[in-house]
């Protein structure tokens, strides 16, 4: 039986045909290029996990200098509400023995005399332990200028010889714990005095006047 097909011009010079995908085009890495992008991307690695690093530790730092910090104002400021019950009592013991003048002391039999002895002496026991724990007392002398940040003014007072606005009269001593304010101090205001004199200005280029003008 004869084989009818026909066959088409250039069958003939067809070869087989080839099964499976074709080989990627461009030229393949060598050894040497495959080495140094791994270590390229090695040395990014390494670069991003120093720069982690380096910010952990900062951040390990910074924690640790402000857990010092609270501790330390917990230490040292952390009995500022004991110290102002305890500044009451120490009122109290500097009002008693403000009562007694010094005659009064002098014609006391000896047990008042012992008596207030002992009352003095434990009021500068008890200054001394709370100056121990950085509660310090101050006080305003006479004729200081007025501070709102260590001051409080109870009342002002007609005091001539006193510039306005200065401390004319101190009801009761102030206390700092630490650089803090505990209790400011109470302190009556001088008004009404002389004004404090104005400094002359630097630099007054002002020309004196001319010889007999």
């Amino acid at each position: 039986m004869t084989d009818n097909t026909a066959r088409r011009p250039g069958d003939a010079d067809a070869g087989p045909e080839v099964s499976g995908a074709q080989p990627e085009t461009g030229t393949p890495q060598t050894e040497e290029e495959k080495i140094a992008a791994l270590v390229e991307t090695l040395a990014r690695e390494n670069a991003e996990n120093k720069d982690r690093l380096l910010r952990t530790l900062a951040e390990m730092e910074n924690l640790r200098k402000r857990t010092e910090r609270e501790v330390s104002d917990v230490r040292q400021y952390g009995i500022a509400s004991f110290a102002r019950d305890v500044l009451a009592v120490a009122d109290n013991m500097e009002r008693a023995l403000q009562a007694l003048d010094a005659e009064l002391r002098e014609t006391a039999n000896p047990g008042v005399k012992a008596l207030l002895d002992g009352v003095e002496l434990t009021e500068r026991e008890l200054l001394k332990v709370l100056d121990k724990h950085g509660v310090k007392k101050f006080e305003p002398q006479k004729g200081d200028k007025f501070d709102p940040n260590l001051h409080q003014a109870m009342y002002e007072l007609p005091v001539p010889s006193q510039p306005a606005g200065t401390v004319a009269q101190v009801v009761q001593p102030g206390y700092m714990i630490g650089d803090r304010m505990l209790r400011p101090a109470l302190v009556g205001v001088a008004k009404g005095g002389p004004k404090p004199e104005a400094k002359p200005q630097a630099n007054d280029n002002t020309d004196p006047p001319a010889a007999g003008s």
